[in-house]
Order: C-alpha cells, then sequence, then structure tokens
C-alpha cells in the first residue's frame, strides 16, 4: 500500500465500481481501442493497484492520459461511482510525477496564466483570427495546403470557423446591485475560447434573451471557467479562477449566470467540489453554481417567436459535459422541436463523445480523429443537412469531420443558438 498516494489519490471511491461493465457501450475509447484499460472500468482498476502500491504512476498514465472525460460512465453508472473525481485525482497525481522539459512548462504557464484567464488577450486572439479570415490568409493556406494536407495542423485550419469581432456586452450598463426590474435579469459568462473563435454566437445569445424581455448585463471582472486548466492537473489555478468568477459575480443580484459552452457551463457547476464542505469558498460557491444555466435551459423557458421556417433535416451531437455533468439533456431538444419545419433525426450513437474533449484533438490528434471517424459513420447513416452542437470544441471537431468525409457542401454544422436566432430572424 502506497500512504502517500492513497491521500492523493480518490482510493476510497474506486471500490464504489462493482466491474459490471454498464460504462463499456457508452465509452468512446473502448469503443475505438478496445482494450480494457481504455474503459472507465479499467482506469478505476488502474488508479486501486497505483494506490495499493501494485503498478506504478506510469503504468497507470496511459490509460488516463488517453480518457476523453465525457463522463458518460457516470450518466449509465448504476451504482453512482464518481469517476470524475477519480479521473482527476489521477491526473493530478500524474502531473505532479511528470518531469516536464523547459518547453512544455513554459507552453503550459504560458497559456493557463497569461492566455486563458486574460480577456484582453482573448481579444487580441479574436481580431487576429477575424483578419486571419477577412485578408484571405485562412482560405489561401487551405487552397494551396500550406499547412500540409494531411498534418494535424492543416486539417485543424479546416475547421475553423468563421469569426467576428467580440464586443463588450454593454458599454455604460453594470449589473445592479439591487434588482429592481421585474423582468429576469442574467449575468452572461463569455468564455474565453468562444470569446475568440465564436463570438457571434455569443452576441446572437444576447439578443435572443433581450427580445424576449431578459434583461442582459455584463459583469465586467469575469475571467476563465479554469475547465482547461483542471483537465491539465493544474488544480491551484483552477481554484483561484474559481474565486475570481465566484466573487465578481457575488455583488450582483441576478436571476442566473448564462453561458453557451457546454464544457464551460460544466466547470462553473461544479466549483463547489473544488473547496473543502462548510468552508468560506464553498458556501460562496454553492451559491454561485445554483445559479449556473446554459442558454438552452433560458431558451426551453421562453415563448420563442419564431418568424422563418427551417425545412432541414438535421442531427443534434450534444456536449458531454452538458448533458453528464450539468445533466441538460431535455432542454436542447425541446428548444429546437419548436423550430418550425425542422426535421430533427435521431442519431444511432448521439450521446458518444466526438473526440475534441477540450484540447485532447490537438495532444492525442490522431486517436481523436479515430473517435471522430466513428462519430462520422453514424452522422452519415443519419444523412443529415446540418448538425447542431452546443459547445465550441464539439463545433469545431463536427466541422472537421464533415471536411474529413467531404461532405462541406452537403452539410452545415451550426450552434443551437444560431438555429433558433435564425428562425426568429435575429442577425449579429
Amino acid at each position: 500500500m502506497n500512504n502517500t498516494l492513497v491521500d492523493k489519490l480518490d482510493y476510497q471511491a474506486t471500490f464504489d465500481c462493482v466491474q459490471c461493465g454498464y460504462c463499456l457501450p457508452v465509452c468512446p475509447t473502448y469503443i475505438a481501442f478496445e482494450k480494457e484499460k481504455h474503459s472507465p472500468r479499467g482506469r478505476i482498476n488502474l488508479v486501486k493497484m497505483a494506490a495499493e502500491g501494485k503498478v506504478s504512476i506510469g503504468d497507470m498514465s496511459e490509460g488516463i492520459d488517453l480518457c476523453l472525460g465525457c463522463r458518460a460512465c457516470e450518466t449509465v453508472c448504476p451504482t453512482n461511482v464518481q469517476y470524475g473525481d477519480i479521473l482527476m485525482s489521477a491526473v493530478e497525481v500524474i502531473k505532479e510525477d511528470k518531469k516536464m522539459g523547459l518547453s512544455e512548462k513554459l507552453a503550459r504557464n504560458v497559456t493557463f496564466k497569461h492566455i486563458l484567464p486574460k480577456k484582453g488577450v482573448i481579444r487580441k486572439i479574436n481580431y487576429a483570427l477575424y483578419y486571419y479570415e477577412k485578408l484571405g490568409a485562412k482560405n489561401l493556406i487551405n487552397k494551396n495546403h500550406l499547412l500540409g494536407k494531411e498534418t494535424k495542423y492543416g486539417k485543424l485550419n479546416l475547421a475553423l470557423p468563421d469569426v467576428k469581432k467580440t464586443r463588450k456586452i454593454h458599454d455604460n450598463e453594470k449589473v445592479n446591485k439591487t434588482k429592481t426590474q421585474t423582468k429576469t435579469q442574467v449575468a452572461f459568462f463569455q468564455g474565453c475560447i468562444m470569446d475568440a473563435f465564436f463570438s457571434r454566437i455569443n452576441n446572437l445569445a444576447i439578443k435572443i434573451m433581450k427580445q424576449h424581455d431578459i434583461e442582459v448585463h455584463e459583469v465586467p471582472n469575469q475571467t476563465c471557467c479554469g475547465a482547461l486548466q483542471h483537465h491539465a492537473g493544474e488544480t491551484n489555478d483552477t481554484i483561484e479562477l474559481a474565486k475570481k468568477n465566484i466573487a465578481a459575480y457575488a455583488d450582483t443580484d441576478i436571476d442566473y449566470i448564462v453561458n453557451t459552452i457546454g464544457g464551460c457551463g460544466a466547470s462553473l457547476k461544479e466549483y463547489d467540489k473544488l473547496f473543502k464542505k462548510g468552508s468560506y469558498w464553498h458556501q460562496r460557491a454553492v451559491k454561485f453554481v445554483k445559479k449556473v444555466r446554459d442558454i438552452s435551459e433560458i431558451m426551453d423557458d421562453l415563448s420563442l417567436e419564431f418568424n422563418y421556417k427551417m425545412p432541414c433535416k438535421a442531427v443534434y451531437q450534444p456536449s458531454c459535459h452538458l448533458e453528464n455533468v450539468q445533466k441538460v439533456f431535455k432542454s436542447p431538444k425541446s428548444v429546437l422541436g419548436k423550430v418550425p419545419d425542422l426535421d430533427m433525426v435521431d442519431m444511432e450513437g448521439q450521446s458518444l463523445c466526438c473526440g475534441s474533449a477540450g484540447i485532447y484533438n490537438i495532444i492525442h490528434f490522431d486517436e481523436s480523429m479515430k473517435i471522430l471517424d466513428d462519430k462520422m459513420e453514424y452522422v452519415q447513416q443519419a444523412k443529415p443537412n446540418m448538425i447542431i452542437t452546443s459547445n465550441p470544441g464539439c463545433h469545431m471537431q463536427m466541422q472537421l469531420g464533415v471536411e474529413r468525409e467531404g461532405l462541406s457542401n452537403e452539410v452545415t454544422v451550426k450552434h443551437i443558438v444560431e438555429v433558433v436566432a435564425e428562425a426568429c430572424g435575429i442577425r449579429d
């Protein structure tokens, strides 16, 4: 028994797993790679054996590293195993044990501390992407395969979305400390990747809410949610970001904290798990978490004013973290079911992860593409004209899948917000 690892790993939680195998049919890595160490129960067993000193941290790391963290296993688990907690404890241990080179340390430090948490830097990235596309560089690179037709970055460049310039929600209006209006008031969480790559969707979400009599406010001191940091084992950084966000929203008397990002929303929803129960920050986190809502939940409660029909056959690719962490299953489907003439088709394998998983498709590109190819087989069987997503990573991954399959002239990829805005006649 390794007492140090017993304390660091969520060892006791591993005993909740009865190795029944209910998780196997919903685990994308087990389906793709067909090895027990790439299944949830296999990974749990590796964590248990590492804590007991039967295998090394290195032996445990391969199975853990290739986990998508989609947490579909939690949704189907009959014994309510908290796989996410076990996984994150293992990620932290592996990160502490890993001997990183100077370049990796520098890259992590710059990304996690000086890019993602800095709104000014994110906006500069947004402007750079905007002009990269506007001036024709993106098309030139894709047309001439300047990044290499079969290289990782050449393929990812194909999936870059059309970028609009980000902008502040309100220039002069801030959230009132005391709510005086009777209509619903929300604070909008912009996110980092969403603000840099998909600010158009944020803008449309705000317009949808405002058009339907919801007061939308900016919270200037909001920062990165900490999801990517947490998934990389940078727990201390995650905790600091959580504190900043909790404090930023603390003085606002609003009904909900709304976001358009399945992954970020999941991170916000689990802030309470970062702090010791009953502590000062845990109590504040609990209050914060209760207000977090996905945009689909807000739209589902509205009497949406549809002005246009959308005669289109579509499939829904849900965000894993929207379903498996936030437990938002019905709202997106309910909203899409209300859109005039939109033919929503049930797709086999709908809830299987697409392989994006934060930056998984960058650091584990080949494995990610195998998972994406499996997903695209289900898409092609459904024969849709549109794939509807609820998360920026999923959006880019599914766009890449469309490009890889040569379907770009037949299938479009849209965020659920774009679909509703178009049907309502709302433009950015």
